[in-house]
């Protein structure tokens, strides 16, 4: 098959080309796309500024507010949801509360990571697929040239070119999943490291201060 032929094939006749490892190959990147999209919602949806929090809480704790200290910890984000789940539990003693603290983080990190293993699958397993359907497709132009009798150069070459769409295709799916799944294993780490400072500090406003309730009962 010419160049010319190449480029006029159709996406349908490429996968028809490619047989159905071409297809599982597609289903992978459709959904590792729809992952990556659910995922980037999610963190920009769960993340908020620790300083700011940090301030609101820390100025609503020293007040004994309880109703401005619920105001400050209201919202969407992981940080949010750490610091309301933990006033929530300010009655604790110190360790209690830290192990519920670190508790609490698990289940906050638990949700960023969620479906990211799929997206490590998806990486290393579409190079793979796509190596077996290049040997697959070795295979079958092998034996169709064996039955045949006749051996030509471009019967030889054109069915290698065939086989070799589904590497072609495993690579380029793997390609860009590695890369979005660095990135946001990158922001997750972050994230991590934000919850864990957020953790800490708390733990402090709660070694140093009581609940605002019971200082206004004092």
């Amino acid at each position: 098959m010419d160049s010319a032929s190449l480029t006029s094939l159709t996406f349908m006749e490429y996968m028809r080309l490619g047989g159905a490892i071409m297809w599982i190959i597609l289903c992978l990147s459709v959904i590792s796309l729809a992952v990556v999209i659910e995922r980037a919602i999610f963190f920009v949806s769960a993340s908020a500024n620790l300083e700011e929090l940090e301030i609101a809480f820390g100025k609503s704790i020293s007040q004994g507010d309880p109703e401005a200290v619920r105001r400050a910890v209201a919202g969407r984000s992981s940080l949010h949801r750490l610091f309301s789940a933990v006033y929530g539990h300010w009655m604790l003693d110190a360790e209690s509360l830290r192990v519920f603290v670190e508790g609490q983080i698990h289940r906050e990190l638990y949700r960023w990571e969620k479906h990211l293993a799929l997206l490590e699958t998806t990486a290393r397993v579409s190079p793979l697929l796509g190596l077996l359907g290049t040997v697959l497709g070795m295979v079958e132009m092998f034996h169709t040239l064996n039955l045949g009798g006749a051996v030509s150069a471009e019967a030889v070459t054109g069915g290698i070119w065939k086989a070799l769409f589904t590497t072609v295709a495993g690579l380029t799916v793997a390609i860009p999943v590695i890369i979005a799944h660095g990135i946001l294993a990158g922001r997750i780490n972050k994230e991590e490291e934000q919850l864990e400072r957020g953790g800490v500090f708390i733990i402090t406003e709660h070694s140093l201060r009581g609940r605002p309730d019971e200082r206004s009962a004092k």
